[in-house]
């Protein structure tokens, strides 16, 4: 404990007057640590070996200068506080000071004050006071604080593991000098065999293992972003969120194979995420064009209205019903509220109720087009027989319609499928579901529909059904296409500055994960993102997971590790795009990477150009790789090429910084956005129509990108060579969840798709052999990777044959077991051994889940990448 106390003479108008310390020891006793005579100790005695020569020089502060009153004489500490107060900052202390007490380490920090042994010096050049040049307001002002921060790996951990790979590194490289300088005579065949496959595994193996050398864990701060973005403030009077928009995609096809239960409960987990409502707009695209999601997705935003408040009034987790109902936990644990009780008892009979309406759909859309179209052919019946005579025509035949509810019919695709309204020949359909809401909260009222919303929003955020036009002899481009579709529209009608892209059967299990991803785009150095991937996390696999169906090893291991280097891929959903990047421009501030391994960084130079419609066309500047080449022809829709810009500037990280570059000032987007129009709604057509993409760059430089079956692979990869970076973001609570494959089958043909989009990409342009000197030479040896790995299969099938050929031929790999041999394979295993324990240590996954990957990677490695490599030599 330590106390101050003034001299007994008056020399606080000193600047360099001496403030005594003292401390209390072991005993209790207080004893001066200044060697001086005039600490008083009364009723104390001090020691020798208690003293300590030792003297504190604190300059003059706020908190230890005596203040004098009327009569010149010191005050009390309560009078010092208040004459604090009094200052011309005083509103600023009141906000960041709770205590009333002045804050030294603050105080030195943001005055520069130096530090010297034993005591503190105050700046010469720096006066307390406002003719010295430094005022309250310079130190008191809250400091800034960043939203996101690196959490490094252990050196402990991280040291042996990098150290390991250099000498298993080491001792494969004269393991394999060795074996291939002693051949076998008796069995060149099996001795050549086996060394080029074992040469082949350490190259499979370096390629897997050298973006592993950094791996890092990062960490965000929400109570920082809600700071700095939702609360009253001078640029923000009114309290509005000044966070940018953000587009929520979901993805659907077949409404037999993706059930629109699970694709409802998608939706309405995303309309009841915790981020503002006013700048959160969901978008569903319906490749089918099926009028069973539409009326699926109609219900659930009326399901939606009593839902979301009811999330918000309780803080549900998760917000999918379908899973919070499922839950085998206490529902009542952490809830306050009294009437939570009667509330989750109503809302699950409303939710019940829900499901039966969704199940019935395919029945009562069926009775309804069979009513119809009884009507209809009574009709048809009449007037064909007037313009027949009164007999009707033998070749008389009634087209069965499909209908929709306000008795109109059904532009997409018909349950009985004609020309014009089949799943590859319907009109586009685009239908606002619910509205923008109010830019201001609306609050409920007691008995809203039966619960009590008092004081809770019940607003729910902009949801959109879309469902691209197909017409035959077009190339739609399955999933890039659909995507890229409502790119467009959502731009048309939203326009938010990131998009957050979902599977049908992934649901927003953390209702902040929108939250948490946005804390690294507005960060400093955020503008250089172009997508912050979630790892995926899966629900209903068997708990032994025979079939890795987790995947933990490359999403807590891999993905961890890429996240050091410049980012994780994009794994296809759960991923969080910037949409200026997404539109194929270049990041601010690229750096080049030259020399034999990258490690000459440089800014890369400035291409210039700027988009233009359909029609123009400029040449692509000389000596420019293709990806390098801005786009240039968005389409013939002017009202999104001026979208462009906007979100462009939107989307910016804060300027409350001097080293925030490419900022945007705070409360720039406080203005509530313009409500919807009927120009705006079919100019969103306009663009989701099938010809709109003729003679335009989208698929090659803008969106996603076409031409392969892993489609998001290659658009990631395409970012990253532009010089973008990417973002892994693990939160505590996992982000999205969904639903894996739970029979062999399907997990082997998941695999196989996988693969085969690794073969295209080895096989393409999107080499990273071809690569620019924007990517990293790490990042660079990663993307290799992902398109040699299914070709191990050929070796690996090689190498499981060789024990029984040795067997029937009588022959081995080597001429005979000597100990070189022996000891080479007993180095090579331990390093393996150790190297998986760190990797286990530093990734967090269990030594189960990393057995059950190497299991299932000789599985898939000997069937699925086999298959893909002969699929793609064809």
């Amino acid at each position: 404990m330590a106390t101050s106390k003034p001299k007994k003479t008056n020399t606080a108008q000193s600047s360099s007057q001496g403030v005594k310390f003292a401390r209390r020891t072991a005993s209790g006793r207080i004893v001066n640590l200044a060697r001086d005579d005039d600490m008083d100790v009364t009723g104390n005695q001090s020691g020798q070996n208690d003293y300590i020569n030792y003297t504190v020089m604190m300059p003059p502060t706020p908190d230890n200068q005596p203040s004098t009153d009327s009569h010149g004489g010191v005050g009390s500490k309560e009078d010092k506080r208040m004459s604090v107060m009094k200052s011309a900052n005083n509103k600023s202390m009141l906000l960041r000071s709770q205590t009333g007490d002045f804050d030294h380490s603050r105080w030195l920090y943001e005055s520069k004050a130096k530090y010297g042994i034993g005591n503190a010096y105050w700046q010469e050049d720096d006066q307390f006071g406002v003719d010295g040049g430094v005022s309250m307001s310079d130190f008191m002002d809250k400091p800034w604080k960043p939203l996101t921060r690196k959490v490094p790996v252990k050196s402990g951990i991280l040291s042996p593991y990098r150290f390991l790979i250099l000498i298993r590194l080491v001792v494969l490289f004269f393991f394999l000098g060795w074996r291939w300088r002693n051949p076998n005579p008796d069995a060149m065949w099996l001795w050549g065999m086996s060394c080029v496959c074992e040469s082949w595994f350490a190259f499979s193996w370096l390629l897997d293992s050298l973006p592993k050398l950094n791996p890092i864990n990062r960490a965000t701060d929400l109570a920082v972003l809600h700071e700095k973005f939702e609360q009253v403030s001078p640029s923000n009077p009114t309290g509005r969120s000044d966070l940018p928009g953000v587009d929520v995609f979901v993805s659907t096809a077949d409404p037999e194979k993706e059930p629109p239960l699970v694709t409802a409960n998608t939706i309405l987990s995303i309309m009841a995420a915790n981020y503002p409502v006013e700048k959160l707009s969901a978008y569903i695209s319906d490749d089918g064009g099926a009028i069973l999601t539409f009326e699926a997705m109609a219900e659930a935003i009326r399901f939606a209205e009593v839902w979301v408040p009811f999330c918000r009034k309780h803080d549900i987790e998760p917000r999918n019903p379908d899973s919070y109902f499922n839950l085998k936990t206490d529902p009542t644990k952490n809830k306050k509220r009294p009437d939570f009780v009667k509330d989750r008892r109503w809302i699950k009979r409303e939710y019940d109720e829900f499901k039966v309406r969704i199940n019935g759909l395919p029945e009562t859309i069926r009775k309804r087009c069979d009513m119809y179209n009884s009507r209809e052919a009574i009709k048809e019946k009449s007037l064909a027989k007037e313009k027949n005579g009164g007999t009707l025509p033998p070749d008389f035949q009634v087209e069965k319609a499909t209908w929709m509810a306000d008795g109109t019919h059904w532009p997409g695709t018909w349950l009985n499928p004609i020309a014009d309204h089949s799943k590859g020949d319907h009109a586009g359909i685009l239908q606002v579901m619910s509205k923008f809401p109010e830019p201001d909260p609306v609050m409920g009222q007691p008995d809203e529909k039966r619960l009590d919303f008092t004081g809770i929003d019940i607003r729910i955020p902009m949801f959109s059904y879309v469902s691209r036009e197909k017409r035959p002899g077009f190339d739609h481009n399955k999933k890039a296409g659909a995507m890229n579709g409502m790119v467009r529209a959502s731009a048309i009608l939203s326009n938010g500055p990131f998009i957050l892209n979902l599977d049908c059967d992934h649901y927003i299990y953390n209702s902040m994960a929108i939250k948490e991803g946005m804390c690294f785009m507005m960060d400093r150095g955020g503008d250089r993102i172009c997508y912050i991937q979630f790892p995926q996390r899966f629900e209903g696999i068997d708990p032994s997971d025979r079939y890795a169906n987790h995947n933990t090893v490359f999403f807590d291991g891999s993905m961890r590790a890429l996240d050091g280097l410049q980012g994780p891929v994009y794994v296809g959903t759960g991923c969080m795009f910037r949409r200026y990047a997404l539109y194929g421009f270049h990041p601010p501030r690229a750096n080049e990477y030259t020399g034999v391994f990258g490690q000459n960084k440089s800014p890369a130079d400035t291409i210039p150009g700027k988009p233009t419609l359909s029609g123009e066309d400029d040449a692509q500047p000389l000596n420019v790789h293709p990806d390098l080449d801005l786009p240039r022809k968005f389409g013939n829709s002017t009202m999104f090429n001026e979208s462009i810009a906007v979100a462009e500037y939107q989307g910016r990280p804060l300027a409350d910084h001097m080293s925030v570059k490419n900022g945007r000032p705070p409360g720039a987007l406080l203005i509530p956005r313009q409500p919807l129009d009927a120009q705006m709604v079919a100019e969103a057509v306009a663009v989701i129509s099938c010809w709109y993409e003729d003679n335009t760059d989208w698929g090659d430089k803008v969106g996603w990108i076409y031409g392969s079956v892993t489609e998001d692979v290659v658009t990631g990869y395409r970012m990253h060579n532009r010089g973008w970076r990417s973002v892994y973001c693990v939160t505590k609570r996992d982000a999205f969840r969904g639903t894996a494959p739970i029979n062999l089958t399907d997990r082997l043909h998941q695999v196989l798709r996988w693969a085969t989009g690794s073969v295209e990409i080895f096989y393409s342009k999107n080499n990273p052999l071809f690569a620019t000197r924007r990517l990293k030479f790490l990042q660079r040896i990663a993307y290799l990777n992902v398109g040699f790995y299914p070709f191990t299969s050929i070796f690996l099938v090689v190498y499981c044959f060789l024990p029984a050929l040795s067997l029937f031929s009588g022959q081995f790999i080597v001429q005979g077991l000597n100990v070189a041999f022996l000891l080479y394979l007993f180095v090579i295993t331990i390093t393996l051994c150790c190297m998986s324990l760190l990797e286990v240590k530093w990734s967090g996954i269990g030594l189960e889940e990393w057995w059950r990957n190497e299991q299932f990677w000789v599985i898939g490695g000997t069937s699925a990448h086999l298959v893909a490599v002969i699929q793609g030599l064809k």
